[in-house]
């Protein structure tokens, strides 16, 4: 009965550790240092000595944007299966799904795998002791490199994952917000992967094979994107990255093969306009078009000039004109989301139903009078103001400064990125602004999705 007490203590312990918030200096960004693993793999890494822990993640080229059309959803569907059991390799025996989580439990550490619509992410955080660190990154090398994707029990596990994907999906079509998110990025991005919606169709054509062959094609050692921050040395990095990618090395090699190139997305060339009719409180209101690449060198002016127009809360154009001025909303934001490719810009609105067509009007208008006359000098500067002294909360944890240090990697920023972070802020100016919004932002050829109201509409 003591030593069950004392080993529930100690994984307590362990977890309540991980869960720490873990503080940053807020005065200046930390140093990181960037060089190329043996294995081809680019490495960035950060010293944060504050505790005795480490976050890492490894990216690669196999988000969703590598989807084929019918098999929408492959990506996510991989990555969720990959976390569902090992084979037996060496003198390890195979892990099902129970014991597979098991095992990380018992080290207290932290393992999850994600695709996004361009990326491919493994993250991993663990405390730095000895007797912690060196079994975590062997199950981590493990669970990279010997996913169990033939037995009869994943078969299972797929299926049942599968139908409970058709449920939500299924749940999901009677959400207007859900419902206006997809018609709008089926208009956006058209043929684009960008656009793919996974679905009960797209999700049955993809069987346990194409997850095992989306998975050695795309997560490969040297194209790898691996981010490190935490308590441990240059020295110590290589000799774990050694251990960690050792198996996969074996089973791929240290040369890469180019991955087909993927295309850009096309601009839009007119208007368009989609009411789905819904029995809702709220009509659910998506304006917007292809936006911009995050290689854009406007990548500033657009984030500066975004906050002025609709991602400042209640100190943004939009809200001030739509909500408090003329009450036509509950909530009204707007957004660039730059990737590989051009990443949507979208204006979100709430309002009553029978308001729509009046909130989008104004919309409109007030984002028309933006992209043509600009920011005031005074809406620059006070947003300047605010995005300057709130930027030490974008690193004032491990796991936010690993996603900066991930984006600096996987994007390939200079490696001071976060270091010149305020003073390219402060550089920008009206005219960096207005010249970037013309360049980008098309309010005539935009699409607008209306969920809530009347009948279905025709595009103009």
């Amino acid at each position: 009965m003591i030593f069950i007490a004392a080993t529930a203590f100690k994984k307590t312990a362990r977890t309540l550790f991980l869960s720490l918030f873990l503080v940053a200096t807020a005065h200046a960004a930390p140093e990181i240092v960037q060089w190329q693993h043996s294995s081809g793999a680019k490495v960035a890494w950060v010293h944060s000595p504050n505790l005795p822990m480490l976050d890492i993640r490894l990216e690669f080229d196999g988000g969703s944007r590598r989807d084929p059309a019918a098999q929408a959803g492959l990506a996510a569907a991989t990555a969720l299966m990959s976390q569902r059991g090992l084979q037996a390799h060496g003198t390890q025996p195979a892990l099902d799904e129970n014991q597979w989580t098991e095992r990380w439990m018992d080290y207290g550490a932290q393992w999850s795998v994600s695709a996004s619509t361009d990326r491919f992410s493994a993250s991993l955080r663990t405390l730095t002791a000895a007797d912690v660190l060196a079994p975590v990154i062997d199950l981590a090398a493990a669970s990279l490199a010997y996913p169990d994707w033939s037995s009869e029990r994943q078969q299972a596990v797929w299926t049942r994952e599968r139908a409970r994907f058709t449920a939500a999906w299924r749940d999901a079509q009677t959400q207007p917000a859900t419902v206006a998110q997809r018609r709008f990025s089926q208009a956006v991005y058209g043929e684009h992967p960008y656009g793919y919606e996974a679905n009960p169709d797209t999700w049955q054509r993809i069987h346990l094979s194409d997850m095992q062959r989306h998975w050695q094609t795309h997560i490969r050692p040297c194209d790898a994107r691996i981010s490190l921050v935490g308590a441990i040395s240059r020295s110590e990095v290589d000799a774990l990255l050694s251990r960690l990618l050792t198996p996969l090395m074996q089973q791929r090699g240290k040369t890469c093969s180019p991955l087909p190139a993927v295309a850009e997305v096309a601009p839009l060339t007119q208007a368009s306009h989609h009411h789905v009719p819904m029995p809702t409180a709220q009509a659910h209101i998506w304006l917007g078009q292809p936006g911009h690449r995050r290689h854009d060198p406007d990548f500033f002016p657009l984030l500066l000039g975004n906050y002025i127009l609709g991602g400042g809360g209640f100190v943004s154009r939009l809200t001030t004109e739509v909500r408090e001025k003329r009450g036509l909303t509950y909530g009204i934001f707007s957004t660039f989301q730059p990737g590989m490719h051009a990443g949507a810009f979208v204006v979100s609105v709430q309002t009553r139903p029978d308001q729509a067509e009046q909130a989008l009007s104004l919309t409109r208008q007030v984002l028309q009078d933006f992209v043509t006359q600009g920011p005031t000098e005074a809406e620059v500067q006070a947003a300047k103001t605010y995005m300057v002294n709130s930027f030490a909360l974008r690193i004032d944890s491990n796991r936010k400064l690993l996603d900066n240090v991930a984006n600096i990697l996987w994007f390939e920023l200079p490696s001071n990125y976060l270091n010149t972070w305020t003073q390219t802020m402060q550089a920008v100016t009206v005219a960096d602004i207005q010249r970037a919004l013309r360049h980008v932002l098309h309010p005539e050829r935009m699409v607008s999705v209306v969920v809530g109201g009347r009948a279905e509409g025709k595009k103009q």
